[in-house]
């Protein structure tokens, strides 16, 4: 846990972990993964909650850094990881530096594959009017991980019936 903050702490044990959030055990998988830090900015990724998807990841910027509006930056998280063969993290924008601000992640979500072993980056986009200025420590993006599967292609002259066919882009009115 990063000094100051104000989050709580969890314990956990396979298949158990309990935060001071609810101070109530819920059975949670949990995955280990293998991280180096390459920055002392560095920021682990952590829940804010008990019931949190994804966890949050911060800026290991040594000094603040300002994306224009219309501007794309990569913003360094400090860290690298081993995800597990069959895992992928996701990068997904913070709702509230979308609605706040029009920042957002630009490749939204962004794959960070199991074989992957550079830095944790976050591709953001200020969509906004104003300046948008990300400062070291600053929660840019959220991160889920996920179990994938990986599929074998088996080609065939057709594929079964269902009632929507081919129709897609808009084809249900919605």
């Amino acid at each position: 846990m990063r000094k100051g903050s104000r989050r709580g702490w969890a314990v956990c044990i396979p298949a158990v972990c309990i935060c001071a959030f609810d101070a109530v055990p819920s059975p949670v998988p949990l995955l280990t993964v293998s991280f180096k830090r390459l920055s002392p900015a560095a920021i682990l990724p952590e829940y804010a909650t008990s019931g949190a998807a994804g966890m949050d990841l911060a800026a290991a910027t040594g000094e603040p850094l300002v994306i224009d509006p219309g501007a794309v930056a990569l913003v360094p998280c400090g860290f690298a990881m081993a995800l597990p063969h069959g895992f992928e993290a996701q990068v997904r924008p913070r709702s509230g530096l979308a609605a706040k601000h029009g920042v957002t992640v630009l490749n939204t979500p962004g794959t960070i594959d199991s074989d992957y072993r550079g830095e944790v980056k976050v591709i953001l986009i200020n969509h906004g009017r104003q300046p948008f200025r990300v400062t070291p420590g600053m929660r840019v993006a959220q991160m889920v991980v996920a179990a994938v599967e990986q599929v074998v292609w088996a080609q065939t002259d057709s594929l079964p019936d269902t009632a929507r066919a081919d129709g897609g882009f808009g084809h249900t009115g919605h």
